[in-house]
């Protein structure tokens, strides 16, 4: 039980009226104070339920709707929702009910602490404290509605990168799968004019590229993937970058696998059919750590497995780190088709392309210059290994990373 602000002054006041009034009428006064804040405190300490209604899984960056009621429905009842640095409520607490969002700030598995509820007294004199049930967790995983929307542009033909349908050469590395209705989209040599004639309307081939193709991802989960991008940082890009590659190769029939990796081998998922799901439960809970990538283990890791495509996804900001990248890279170029992907820098993009308003920005612009030459260097130096290098602002990675996979699976590549 808490006393109330109301019950605080009206005991002052009985204290400021004891200096003038009779005792007698004091202590009657302090008495029916106690009596009222004792009625009240037997009100406000009934038991009630708290309910919360939250899903099991939430996506990064997404409002999650967050329900919290009292049953039964009760009147003079504040309802409060703990937030934490992870996860952000709002509102935080609410007079009866609480209808809301919580919004995930991480990847990975998180706890939301237990409701609770003030419950005042009729009077307004004293309130109770109640605690709901034990907290509960809370999934947070990359951005998988993107990789999903990219899947399905891909089975429906209509995947664009920067505005343009990505094709390959009809019949290189493709199969006939069936007829269809025309499309606007389709590529003229798509449409089957016999089957035009006898419908009386367009209709295309559909083709499917060929399938059982083998896709490994390395994640870089070094020190250099701590960098900040935005809100995020670069290992939740290369994150959903790995997500949307694992549900296109779903999507077209290839086996996807994956190693994480900086110092050491952190998580390992061997090639497999539908291996989506497999990938993102893998990688969603995954946080870089301060230590230099060893890139030559990852690399001798997959150096003698079949052919495959792999894809690399880490970062090229840091000349040192990218040295010993391009060093690596011929372990794998003689075997695999290499596709290394890295996300751009908005702020260094920013220095070097917003006008400068103040002296201290010709020197930023300096110093994202010098950046950008280094950057540029380690990328010919792989691309003269034998890589495909991708780069893209973080938003885009995951797009530029499925434009790369299906123009070398259109070409035959893999």
């Amino acid at each position: 039980m808490t006393p109330t602000r109301r019950a605080v002054v009206l005991a002052v006041i009985l204290a400021v009226f004891a200096l003038a009034l009779d005792s007698g009428i004091v202590l009657i006064g302090a008495l029916a104070l106690a009596v009222a804040i004792a009625v009240d405190t037997l009100y406000a300490r009934r038991p009630i339920r708290l309910t919360r209604s939250l899903p099991d899984l939430a996506i990064l960056g997404s409002p999650t709707p967050l329900v919290v009621r009292t049953e039964p429905v009760v009147a003079h009842v504040r309802v409060r929702q703990p937030r934490t640095a992870d996860l952000r409520v709002a509102p935080g607490e609410a007079d009866g009910m609480i209808d809301g969002t919580v919004m995930p700030l991480r990847r990975g598995r998180h706890q939301l602490p237990a409701v609770a509820a003030r419950r005042t007294g009729p009077l307004g004199l004293a309130t109770w404290d109640f605690r709901g049930d034990a907290d509960t967790t809370l999934v947070v995983y990359p951005d998988v509605p993107n990789a999903r929307r990219l899947a399905q542009l891909v089975r429906t033909g209509k995947f664009r990168e920067s505005g343009v349908v990505v094709r390959g050469p009809l019949g290189l590395g493709t199969e006939f799968e069936s007829i269809r209705d025309y499309l606007p989209d389709d590529d003229i040599r798509q449409i089957n004019w016999a089957a035009t004639t006898r419908v009386g309307r367009p209709m295309s081939n559909q083709y499917r590229v060929e399938a059982e193709r083998e896709v490994l991802c390395l994640l870089d989960c070094g020190r250099l993937m701590t960098a900040p991008v935005g809100a995020r940082t670069r290992l939740d890009a290369a994150i959903d970058a790995v997500t949307a590659l694992a549900y296109v190769a779903d999507e077209v029939g290839d086996r996807c696998g994956l190693i994480a990796f900086d110092r050491e081998i952190r998580r390992r998922l061997t090639t497999r059919r539908r291996g989506g799901d497999g990938v993102l439960h893998a990688i969603y809970d995954l946080e870089p750590r301060p230590l230099d990538s060893d890139y030559d283990l990852a690399f001798r890791t997959v150096r003698n497995t079949k052919r495959a495509l792999v894809v690399v996804l880490t970062d090229l900001l840091d000349p040192a780190a990218a040295r010993s990248l391009v060093e690596a890279a011929p372990v794998l170029t003689r075997r695999h088709a290499v596709v290394i992907a890295s996300c751009t820098d908005p702020d260094v993009i920013a220095a070097l392309t917003e006008p400068p308003t103040e002296a201290g920005d010709g020197y930023r612009a300096a110093a994202a210059l010098d950046m950008v030459d280094a950057r540029s260097g380690a990328v010919a130096a792989l691309r003269g290994a034998g890589a495909r290098v991708v780069e893209a602002p973080p938003a885009l990675l995951a797009e530029a990373c499925v434009a790369a996979y299906l123009r070398l699976k259109d070409s035959a590549r893999l």
